[in-house]
């Protein structure tokens, strides 16, 4: 199988030049389906990256000083060409992903989503608030958001065009410039998208993009840049953490998870399954959100088992640039090989193989089949760890008090589904999941999708939030501008300390009887 004809070397020349690399070392991509070199690009240096951030301050101060409904005609233009170039970006990253083509459009389509809230959003958020002064008349205050300066964004291999773009989008529209480092083996969808944001008239020097490996590129990136936004694993998260509190700047870390679906014995087990099957397997299961654990009543139990198994069966596996595949390839053959040692250490202990449960090279270096287990044990490794990949485990429960228990039952906190045909009382079951996004009847697209509302994870899955209030709020410093119109702190010269103390204290005692504070 060859690349699709959209990617050419002028293509790849192009894109190359938004990536600050001084040196002649390079860095190689591959085609995931056969793992012959797709790619090659320039590597940056630790000294890249520092010289990429001080030169993105001069445009950055520009942009910042420009109204913020002028910087939205940018975006306009950019939605406008995502949707126009959907099918070489779909190109793009099934290329340097794998994945089924319908989640190469769900990537790409993610950052036209997000732009679209903002352009509504932004000029709301962003704009100057009057905030009440200590002395109503005398005192006015205003609240400013002044955008953070440069913004390092570290974005991961298995979502590259969404999670680049959305999480650089909001905090150009705040004011920053962004650098960003996407993952090596997946940076073409991601330079695509900065090359597009060039093209829709963002000003020179805004985006930068710095290659190399991540421990060496990012943390020079964490190291320089104003403010962080991670997403990747819970060890690397904790360490961009420390490193950014060190610098005493902050950031936003969006985690793993382990996550639990809880089917209650009133639900539809059709629907459960079809959301089952699309949140275990969507992205070949390289989805932080995806589930890997299924908490089914017992008394819906086998007849919800048999039915995901056949669905599971069902799904069509292929390496195709067409939307005929169900299930397309993992990342790459290492990535393979953990998700097989999680399986046969399951299945060496005594967990039943439904179906699935082994690689197909047949298909390409890096395919493992859709695999549902039963019988999974603590002292497996699937059990607790995250998998990321086409595996989930399915266990019976009795009642409600035993599900809720079992899906808290981890470190993570990141996403949960509850499906039931009694809305409220799934609805309660959902409010005491640990997870900072829970669908009642759907798997995970419900809650990440609604851009409007928060999403991120609690405990080992991270802090901060996108998307939501915080999505863009977070890439700007709050500022109060305070204006004393009449002198009352400190008080006048010719008033005794001694009696504007007793003038104080029935000012306060008025105010607070009369609603002003």
């Amino acid at each position: 199988m060859t690349p699709p004809a959209t990617i050419t070397d002028d293509l790849i020349t192009r894109l190359s030049r938004h990536v600050a690399a001084s040196g002649a070392e390079t860095i190689a991509s591959v085609e995931v389906f056969t793992g012959e070199t797709l790619a090659t690009l320039p590597c940056s240096s630790v000294r890249d990256v520092a010289d990429a951030v001080h030169a993105a301050r001069v445009p950055q101060a520009r942009w910042a000083e420009l109204d913020v409904r002028e910087r939205m005609g940018v975006f306009e233009r950019f939605h406008k060409l995502v949707l126009d170039e959907r099918e070489t970006i779909a190109d793009l990253i099934q290329a340097e992903t794998g994945k089924a083509r319908r989640y190469a459009f769900e990537d790409l389509i993610e950052p036209a989503i997000t732009t679209s809230h903002y352009l509504k959003a932004a000029p709301r958020l962003l704009r100057a608030r009057a905030r009440k002064g200590m002395m109503p008349l005398a005192i006015k205050a205003t609240e400013l958001r002044q955008p953070k300066g440069v913004v390092g964004i570290i974005s991961p291999w298995n979502f590259p065009f969404a999670l680049g773009m959305s999480d650089s989008i909001p905090a150009l529209m705040a004011g920053n410039a962004v650098v960003l480092k996407p993952d090596s083996q997946t940076a073409l969808s991601p330079l695509y998208g900065v090359d597009l944001l060039y093209r829709a008239g963002l000003p020179e020097g805004l985006i930068t993009v710095v290659l190399g490996d991540g421990p060496t590129v990012g943390g020079a990136l964490v190291d320089n840049a104003d403010y962080v936004g991670f997403t990747g694993s819970t060890r690397t998260g904790a360490e961009v953490g420390a490193r950014a509190a060190a610098r005493l700047i902050g950031c936003s870390l969006e985690l793993g998870g382990k996550n639990p679906m809880i089917v209650l014995p009133d639900a539809n087990v059709a629907a459960a399954v079809d959301g089952a099957v699309t949140s275990a397997f969507a992205n070949t299961g390289q989805l932080c959100m995806h589930i890997e654990r299924i908490y089914v009543h017992e008394s819906v139990h086998d007849a919800f088992l048999a039915k995901f198994v056949d669905a599971t069966r069902a799904l069509k596996l292929g390496a195709r640039y067409d939307y005929q595949c169900d299930v397309g390839s993992l990342i790459s053959t290492r990535q393979r090989k953990a998700v097989a040692e999680h399986v046969d250490d399951a299945r060496a202990k005594g967990a039943t193989v439904h179906v699935g449960g082994g690689s197909r090279e047949d298909l390409g270096p890096a395919f493992y089949e859709p695999t549902v287990l039963t019988g999974v044990t603590p002292d497996m490794a699937c059990f607790a760890e995250e998998t990321f990949g086409p595996v989930v485990s399915i266990y019976p429960f009795r009642d409600e008090e035993d599900a809720i228990a079992l899906a808290n039952d981890t470190s993570y906190g990141l996403n949960a589904s509850v499906y039931g045909r009694d809305l409220d009382r799934a609805r309660r079951v959902a409010h005491r999941l640990r997870a900072g996004t829970v669908n009642v009847n759907d798997g995970h697209a419900a809650a990440y999708s609604s851009m409007d509302a928060p999403m991120g994870g609690m405990g080992s899955s991270g802090l901060g939030r996108r998307h939501g209030v915080e999505g863009l709020l977070k890439y700007t410093e709050a500022q109060n501008v305070a204006v004393q119109r009449v002198r009352v702190i400190p008080p006048p010269k010719a008033i005794p300390y001694g009696r504007y103390t007793g003038i104080m204290a029935r000012s306060l005692r008025l105010m607070r009887r009369i609603g002003l504070r």
